[in-house]
């Protein structure tokens, strides 16, 4: 399975860039701490290795020992694995379903820093997310000019023209780091004039595609909205880089058609999965942004800082997100946040991670209804914006998953395909 060549291959790699970040940065942690810093680097580096030696050699799974709010959690969750009627009893690394154990890397990945002062607030993932910022440069500024032309006569689309710019926005939010290559290619005029022109050629690409439900109800929504009340629509963040900024795009855009009155953004309370956002990421982004030298970058930049003091974007990250448990137990592991989606108009999943927490990250039949996959999982009406790099998928119709896999084996992992998917709750 794709699972074990995870766990067997690219979950070691993981850990060596980890370990190796460390080691690149002794002297600034030297420099900062003086010998407090190198001792720390030295511990958590060893901790790190020790982790690495019992993920290849199959050893079970360990409770967590450190003081972080989250530990009993976790720790309950790993009796609950060691209980399962069909378990083999202790959970190890390739003897585990696969989305606990990544998790648990994760989390383990976060204890050797956070069990480490002076660095413990030191990010390993930092330097990659910054990279993929700088690297898509241009498909940044063809994504601001081209939102900020749009800005310019918003106020004159029809609902027709809306739609069609909405339904563009959320194709390159799906799309996310695919789309920065088609972005970055071509003319620097034919991007200012269309710079979503690939979307056209991805379409056939999106298995599952609700558009034009998402779109009638924001559009129900609003009609029916009292005075008081606001169209509240909440993102659920995947990647920092490329595919933040086009989330910004994205909830810039629900704001000035007015589709939407205020928009929320969960993140990653610490770092996770190596590029997901953290509040960090969030503001750093939103920082470069308006500091660039570029005029339409910088105006994104500048507005979205004053969206985020008036109070009509706002970021919030919970400890949730980084349990291993999927969202059919958010109610009962986490009331306080379920509570808080419930008072959402609309929810947007961003990515893989959350589409295999919101599935069980089972091995379904491909036609199994998303509705049901969910579990009872239902805050909110709520879609998920997923390419596809993991082997669960829901939703489609009889014989479609089995006629793409005839065609590409490796449909459900290579990032190719993308679903659209949306659930109107009860």
């Amino acid at each position: 399975s794709f699972a074990y060549f995870t766990i067997k291959d690219r979950l070691p790699q993981i850990l060596t860039r980890v370990i190796d970040t460390l080691h690149r940065h002794k002297n600034e942690f030297f420099e900062e701490h003086g010998e407090k810093g190198v001792e720390a680097e030295k511990r958590a580096i060893s901790f790190l290795s020790k982790l690495r030696n019992e993920l290849q050699t199959d050893k079970p799974v360990t409770p967590l020992e450190d003081e972080l709010p989250d530990v009993a959690l976790w720790n309950q969750y790993l009796d609950y694995q060691r209980n399962l009627p069909n378990g083999s009893g202790e959970p190890s690394w390739f003897q585990s379903p696969w989305l606990y154990v990544e998790c648990y890397m994760y989390r383990r990945i976060h204890a050797a820093l956070a069990q480490n002062p002076p660095i413990d607030n030191f990010d390993v993932f930092k330097e990659g997310k910054a990279q993929n910022f700088f690297e898509s440069q241009e498909a940044i500024i063809a994504l601001c000019t081209y939102f900020q032309e749009l800005l310019k006569n918003i106020k004159d689309l029809d609902e027709k023209q809306l739609q069609e710019e909405l339904f563009k926005l959320l194709q390159v939010s799906l799309w996310g780091n695919k789309c920065d290559l088609s972005f970055s290619a071509g003319q620097d005029s034919s991007q200012k004039s269309s710079p979503l022109q690939s979307l056209e050629n991805m379409v056939p690409y999106i298995l599952v595609n609700d558009l034009e439900k998402v779109w009638s109800l924001l559009v129900n929504t609003k009609k029916n909205r009292t005075e008081r009340s606001n169209v509240r629509v909440d993102i659920i963040l995947d990647n920092a880089g490329f595919e933040l900024v086009s989330d910004l795009v994205l909830a810039d855009f629900l704001l000035s058609s007015k589709l939407a009155d205020e928009v929320y953004f969960h993140g990653k309370s610490i770092p996770w999965y190596v590029s997901d956002t953290t509040k960090h990421d969030f503001n750093w982004t939103i920082k470069q942004l308006g500091s660039a030298n570029h005029m339409w970058m910088s105006r994104c930049g500048i507005n979205w800082e004053g969206n985020l003091k008036k109070g009509v974007w706002v970021f919030c990250d919970h400890m949730f997100w980084t349990l291993p448990h999927d969202f059919s137990s958010m109610s009962e592991v986490a009331p306080d946040l379920y509570a808080e989606l419930q008072k959402s108009d609309l929810l947007l999943f961003k990515g893989d991670l959350n589409y295999r927490k919101l599935t069980g990250d089972r091995k379904w039949e491909y036609s199994v209804p998303f509705h049901q996959a969910l579990n009872k999982f239902h805050p909110a009406p709520l879609c998920s914006l997923r390419t596809l790099k993991s082997d669960t998928q829901v939703g489609l119709k009889p014989g479609q998953g089995e006629q793409v896999q005839a065609s590409e084996p490796e449909w459900m992992v290579s990032g190719k395909y993308g679903v659209v998917q949306f659930d109107a709750g009860l």
